[in-house]
């Protein structure tokens, strides 16, 4: 049974996506499996937030653009009404990115949005 309500929130830095009917403890795990499916492995967690990341920094530090990383924290809050939220946003900044990296962390929030809401 899916348990995805809606996205509440989307800019270009971070993602809120609703959810009922789940634990939150279980939404953390579905969220872990979910981007561990997508290519990320946990680099700190799971305090109050959980920090992914997909990718060779070192080589995107030396290569640029040529080499994709990309950097995530994620959260599980509540979100009111018996709802939980799950935050998504990026570690990352326009000095370390530059600006066409930039557009590609927007577009990996994008997919890493959508593939949440299959949970």
């Amino acid at each position: 049974m899916p348990h995805f309500i809606q996205q509440e929130s989307k800019d270009s830095v971070s993602v809120s996506i609703a959810y009922r009917g789940i634990s939150g403890s279980d939404l953390a795990e579905q969220v872990k499996k979910k981007l561990i499916a997508m290519g990320y492995s946990t680099v700190q967690g799971p305090d109050e937030q959980t920090v992914y990341e997909r990718g060779n920094r070192r080589m995107h530090v030396l290569l640029g653009i040529f080499s994709k990383y990309f950097r995530f924290g994620a959260r599980v809050e509540d979100g009111g009404d018996g709802n939980l939220r799950v935050r998504v946003h990026k570690l990352t900044s326009i000095v370390t990115e530059g600006w066409i990296g930039m557009l590609q962390v927007r577009g990996e929030l994008r997919r890493i949005a959508h593939g949440l809401e299959a949970i």
